[in-house]
């Protein structure tokens, strides 16, 4: 792996271009003014970064993608875990803060995991049924995935499904939310049963899906644009759509306070 050049090229590997010397003066001066302070503190606790290195590992992550994604050599994050028993030493106790926190804030996102890591389908499935609650033929996006339909609703009723497959859906939904699917072929009629089969299962469409909570199992779709509220369960009416479960309970425990204040006057 090169290292860009800096502080880590200019001690490990002895460049002497203007960037890495000018890194160096600057680790200096930092580093007086520091030890002047009482502040300098050259090394940290190690166990925290090899308690997020397991928890990155049991998200499907290998040490060589986690050593990319944070630009910290595969060597170290091992000595980190395990040591180096070549060298007959244990689990390294400190590191530099600056590994540290590089190591810290590598994420399992679906682009650091491998592409056969089985994930949770929440999200895969709330997009593949967003686009046919929008008219979007099931089939056609099938195909999108080189898959046949009967594959691809298996796919989407499995307990997991493969990050490649989610990447993918991903990326057809941010292309085809918003277009028109006329444009790509469909007819009306494959339109108005897309929609029904939609309707009949209770597919949330685009609209009532935020992008940046459309993967959490804790989200619920908006479709009135007041769901989760008693004002919501009205509005689901106006709009002809079954209330959905927020707008429900929050409607039960309005009705319930309302009646709680009636006795008591």
């Amino acid at each position: 792996m090169t290292r860009p050049h800096g502080y880590a090229r200019y001690r490990l590997d002895g460049c002497r271009c203007y960037v890495c010397g000018w890194a160096v003066a600057q680790y200096n001066d930092a580093r007086e003014h520091a030890m002047r302070r009482g502040t300098w503190q050259p090394w940290t606790d190690a166990e925290p970064v090899r308690v997020h290195l397991r928890n990155l590992q049991s998200c499907g992550m290998g040490l060589r993608t986690v050593a990319a994604a944070s630009n910290v050599d595969r060597k170290r994050l091992q000595a980190i875990l395990s040591g180096r028993p070549e060298r007959g030493t244990g689990p390294q106790e400190k590191v530099r803060p600056e590994l540290a926190a590089a190591v810290l804030a590598v994420e399992p996102t679906l682009e650091n995991l491998a592409p056969n890591t089985l994930i949770s389908p929440l999200g895969t499935r709330r997009r593949a049924h967003a686009l046919v609650a929008v008219g979007w033929p099931q089939h056609y996006l099938a195909a999108r995935l080189g898959m046949t339909d009967s594959n691809y609703g298996a796919m989407l009723r499995r307990d997991h499904v493969l990050v490649r497959r989610a990447l993918a859906v991903r990326a057809f939904y941010d292309e085809l939310w918003n277009v028109d699917p006329t444009e790509h072929g469909a007819t009306a009629a494959g339109i108005a049963r897309a929609r029904q089969r939609a309707a009949t299962n209770g597919w949330a469409p685009v609209g009532a899906w935020d992008d940046d909570t459309i993967d959490d199992p804790e989200a619920f779709p908006d479709w009135t644009g007041k769901c989760g509220t008693p004002e919501g369960f009205w509005s689901h009416r106006y709009i002809k759509v079954p209330a959905c479960q927020p707008c429900r309970d929050a409607f039960n425990a309005d009705q319930r306070e309302r009646g709680a204040q009636r006795n008591a006057s």
